[in-house]
């Protein structure tokens, strides 16, 4: 199957619901890419609503953020808003200004899972049952006669279904002009398969690929300046980019999992992940994004500057 074919089958709508007192001036469409069904609402003109878990845990690292010198790298914080009995953190609407743009969601880290999330050494039937019916072949003799395997197991082999592990990043959504969204793309695993959306993605413009890797470059140099991710994990976070004729941008976004290190951990985010070492391999995982859109060759007829967009 092509990828064009692969768009095609797996093409959704995704379109957040919003009741007419948030559509209230929005004069744009607007799109939820990924993540869950409902969890946005556009607000007004350039902010949006973004639902908030139980704990508020995005709600405090954006916060934080505000006063960072990576603050530039993230969308723009404005308040907590409670409505109709739900909390939603009110934020920039990324895909403000553009016209009609090309989306991509890309998950970072060679590890997206919380270390509290498989402490739990529990053989589980449900897990085993979910694994055979991904990859029949991939429980071990041992699996196979429990009918059962560990929380850790089945995140570890989900990692491995994509290119989580082997890249430090996956594909997660798409959105090309003037086509409905596509998610369900982790399953592209290899490199090859990675460098064919990213070049479909570019569609060979070699001015969003020299503006995009500039802005791709600034977020790394961001990260590793910033103070706050120097002691926090970045666990799940994603690169959001977007471009449309006259713009580039690509932000840092979802942070739910971002949490603070236990006193006396230290991480590089480059070290490989051993259970309580806290590290997620973010940087490894934006180095290979940077080094595949520099591999892709995106010959093409020269074509006026794109600005870059970002909150500079």
């Amino acid at each position: 199957m092509t990828m064009l074919q692969l768009l095609a089958f797996n093409a959704l709508d995704l379109t957040a619901p919003a009741s007419d007192v948030l559509l209230k001036n929005r004069r744009s469409p607007w799109v939820q890419l990924s993540g869950h069904p409902g969890s946005f609402a556009p607000a007004g003109p350039g902010t949006l609503w973004k639902k908030q878990g139980a704990d508020n845990n995005e709600e405090i690292v954006y916060q934080a953020l505000v006063n960072d010198s990576a603050c530039d790298i993230v969308p723009k914080y404005y308040r907590q808003v409670s409505y109709q009995g739900e909390s939603f953190i009110e934020m920039q609407d990324l895909l403000h200004g553009f016209t009609d743009p090309n989306v991509m969601d890309i998950k970072m880290g060679t590890r997206t899972f919380l270390e509290s999330e498989v402490t739990n050494l529990t053989a589980r039937h449900d897990l085993y049952e979910k694994m055979v019916k991904v990859e029949p072949s991939a429980p071990t003799k041992e699996e196979n006669e429990l009918k059962a395997v560990t929380k850790l197991r089945y995140m570890m082999f989900r990692e491995q279904q994509s290119s989580t592990c082997s890249l430090g990043f996956r594909i997660e959504a798409i959105k090309l002009q003037g086509k409905p969204p596509v998610n369900e793309l982790k399953t592209i695993q290899t490199r090859e398969a990675v460098q064919s959306t990213l070049a479909l993605f570019l569609n060979r413009c070699p001015n969003v690929k020299r503006d995009l890797l500039t802005r791709l470059k600034y977020i790394c140099e961001k990260f590793q300046d910033s103070s706050y991710f120097q002691t926090h994990e970045v666990v799940g976070s994603s690169i959001l980019i977007i471009y449309d004729s006259k713009h580039v941008g690509a932000w840092m976004i979802d942070f739910a999992k971002t949490l603070s290190l236990p006193d006396g951990v230290n991480v590089t985010h480059r070290k490989p992940w051993q259970q309580g070492n806290h590290e997620e391999g973010y940087l490894p995982g934006i180095d290979n994004l940077i080094h595949a859109i520099e591999s892709l060759n995106c010959n093409a007829p020269a074509s006026p500057p794109i600005a870059i967009q970002g909150n500079r």
